[in-house]
Parts: structure tokens; C-alpha cells; sequence
């Protein structure tokens, strides 16, 4: 059995890569599709003796040899940290990671340390379903680290919470996104910055202030990856590929390492995640992104959905005039066709999309604030979260859902 990454235990499924590394696209996906489609029956497919490879120990050796070079030598390494492995396979790669980077050994959270794919403590074994970071924070108000790391079961995705107030706040993919690219930057790295159309303008911003190149792309990892000259790449769904050379896809491992070397960094300024947070937002605006995400039983729901879009688009979402809107299905100068919408308002953005692995239709929200300074971040955030509440509930309106 091979359970699929974030995913429900019956929703089994891999991932199937190219030579180059990158997840497949266009046309190899259709003509692998075409392949399965024409087999009439399994006995008919013939079971070669050879012509495999099986991958021994040495694969994860060169790997966590690797990611030694995702930290900057003589760094910081002092943030304490907790882990859940959320039931899959990242505890062991993980903890040997952190180890030979010389960083404190994370707490673990022991009912959720070893693999298991019927996902017994959660509904869903991903960091951004309610209820499944609850024993993550019970685990950190115990051990009072500098920060909770969560991986999903297949350990490419990486979740991040800090302290925040009284108690643990998970961060926005969106908000790592943003602080890890900061980071690098900060570094001195050079290259493209990239990130899918539904995540945060905010990473554009960075870019252009560092002189960086930047890209947009569709939304998954097998685009992102495969942007010229990429140093850095996210999407608001935890992922982030932050070693490009070493790993062509997101990966959970590495961004742990390079978010806890950033903790490490902030911790010895006397800083926080958080603190770094206010610093992006005073410099280019407060970026606050939510999601409006509705799972259903039967897809026709999905369908109808954007075609009420379609057919009645909204004029105004939250009091906004839309100033664009945009079917991607037609594609633009810069995106390949896809099956969303992109409207374009006075300090703000939605795409919607069905999702691409869950039965779900996925409206991502972006409200932009001009903040002055740090005294203004309460009222910005305050006006985002009352803007981004509206368009939630206008939105749900024109799509009738």
C-alpha cells in the first residue's frame, strides 16, 4: 500500500517523475494516462524480471550529505524545536539531518512519531486540517520549544508554528514562504525566486527589492521546478524547494533545516519568526492571504460552480470593483491553460480552482495593506481579516456554494 502524501488512508496512489528530477507534465502525463487506459486486463501486462533499479542505502546518504549545504557554514544553531512526523516517514531522515547540522534534537510527538497509514490520531494527516496539529501544540506547551515543525507522510511538505501570544499559532504557507525567501536573500543567494499563481504576491516584492529574478507559474511543483534558473521556489500549500540543485521538488526536510537555521539566527538577535514577519510587512505591505476551500461528495458540484463563475462573474467582491478577470483556461502570455478563474481587484486577488489531488473546490484570497510603521500592523490587520471575511462570504455567493 502506498498512501498518497497528505491525504486520507484509502486515497493511495505515487508520484511519477521525468529524467530530469521534476514531476511530470504535459504530454508525458496524457501519454501515460493513454498506456494504462489500453490495458484490458492484468494478466495481459507482462512482469519483466530485470530492467529496475532498486535504490539502497547510499541515495539517503548522498542525500543528507546534501543538506549540509542548505545551511550557511558557521550559523546559528540553537532554536529547540518539536516534530510530528504526522504518522509517516520523516521522523528518521529528519532527526539525522538535524543531528549532523548540530542543531538540538527535536521533541518528538511520540503518538505520532512512527509510520502508520491508517493515520489513527487525525481525519486528515495533513498540517492544514483543523485538529491535526492539536498533539504538535500539547506536545510544545510541555517542552516550551523555539518552535513546532510538522512534516506530512511523505515528508515533502513542511508546517511551521510559533508562539504567538498565549498559546501556538500555525503559520500560513504563505508566511513561510515569505520568511524563508527573506532569509536567503538576506544570505546573499542568487537566482529566480519562484511561486505558483495562488500563493502570496508578497515573494514578487522581496524579489524585485533584492534584484532578483522572479516567476509565476501554475499551480504544483512539476511547474515550479522547472523555472530557469531557480534558487528558491513555494506554494502557500507548506511546500517549499529551497535546494534546487539538490531536490527538484518541494521538500520538507530542508525547509525544516533552513526555518530552524532562520529561528536560530533571529533567537541569538533576540528576535523572533514573528518579529521578521512585521519587519515584511512595514517594508512592502501587510500580504494577508486565507482560503475558502469546500470539499464535497459529488465533483458536478465542483463543475457547476465555476461554471456559475463563468457564465455570472462577479462585478465587485467585499465593496472591491473587480478590475480584471481573467478564465485561465485560455491560458496568458506567461501561464499555460489551466481550469481557473484570476480576478484582479483594487488591493486584492482571488483564483479559484478545483483542487488537483481532493474533491474540492479551492478559492485562494489576497488582501494587500499599506502599513506605515509597526504601530499601524493592529488596524492593518484588523482591516485585512474584516476584507478577507467579505470576500469569503461574496464569493461563496457568486459560486453558489
Amino acid at each position: 500500500e502506498v498512501t498518497a502524501s497528505h491525504n486520507p488512508p484509502r486515497d493511495n496512489g505515487y508520484k511519477v517523475y521525468l529524467g530530469d528530477g521534476s514531476q511530470i507534465v504535459p504530454p508525458a502525463d496524457a501519454e501515460i494516462a493513454a498506456e494504462i487506459d489500453a490495458i484490458t486486463s492484468l494478466d495481459a501486462v507482462p512482469r519483466p524480471e530485470s530492467g529496475w533499479e532498486v535504490l539502497g542505502d547510499e541515495v539517503l546518504q548522498a542525500y543528507l550529505a546534501r543538506t549540509d549545504a542548505v545551511l550557511a557554514p558557521g550559523s546559528p544553531r540553537t532554536a529547540r524545536t518539536v516534530y510530528t512526523a504526522m504518522h509517516g516517514v520523516g521522523k528518521d531522515v529528519l532527526l539525522a539531518a538535524f543531528s549532523r547540522a548540530g542543531f538540538p534534537a527535536p521533541v518528538l510527538v511520540v503518538e505520532q512519531a512512527e509510520p502508520d497509514p491508517d493515520f489513527p490520531t487525525v481525519a486528515f494527516p495533513n498540517p492544514e486540517e483543523p485538529g491535526a496539529m492539536d498533539l504538535a501544540f500539547a506536545t510544545a506547551r510541555a517542552a516550551e520549544p523555539d518552535l513546532v515543525i510538522a512534516n506530512d507522510p511523505d515528508a515533502d511538505r513542511c508546517a511551521v508554528a510559533v508562539k504567538d501570544g498565549a498559546d501556538w499559532r500555525m503559520l500560513r504557507g504563505d508566511e513561510v514562504g515569505a520568511l524563508l525567501a527573506a532569509h536567503l536573500v538576506r544570505r546573499g543567494v542568487q537566482g529566480t525566486l519562484a511561486e505558483s499563481i495562488v500563493s502570496s504576491s508578497l515573494l514578487g516584492r522581496i524579489a524585485d527589492q533584492a534584484g532578483l529574478p522572479y516567476a509565476e507559474t501554475l499551480t504544483g511543483f512539476k511547474w515550479i521546478s522547472r523555472v530557469e534558473g531557480l534558487r528558491y521556489g513555494y506554494e502557500e500549500a507548506l511546500g517549499y524547494c529551497v535546494d534546487p540543485d539538490g531536490v527538484r521538488d518541494k521538500d520538507g526536510i530542508t525547509a525544516a533545516l533552513l526555518v530552524t537555521e532562520l529561528a536560530s539566527q533571529l533567537k541569538e538577535e533576540g528576535r523572533t519568526l514573528l518579529d521578521l514577519l512585521d519587519d515584511l510587512a512595514v517594508e512592502h505591505g501587510l500580504h494577508a492571504t486565507d482560503q475558502l476551500s469546500v470539499r464535497v461528495q459529488d465533483l458536478s458540484l465542483i463543475a457547476d460552480a465555476m461554471r456559475r463563475l463563468r457564465e455570472q462573474p462577479p462585478a465587485e467582491l467585499a465593496g472591491l470593483p473587480v478590475t480584471r478577470a481573467e478564465d485561465l483556461t485560455r491560458g496568458t502570455d506567461t501561464l499555460p491553460p489551466t481550469d481557473g478563474l484570476r480576478y484582479t481587484l483594487d488591493g486584492a486577488r482571488v483564483i479559484v480552482r478545483p483542487s488537483g489531488t481532493e474533491p474540492k473546490l479551492k478559492c485562494y484570497l489576497e488582501v494587500v495593506i499599506p502599513v506605515a510603521d509597526r504601530a499601524g500592523l493592529p488596524a492593518a490587520r484588523a482591516k485585512a481579516a474584516e476584507v478577507l471575511s467579505a470576500l469569503k462570504r461574496d464569493l461563496a455567493a457568486a459560486a453558489g456554494i
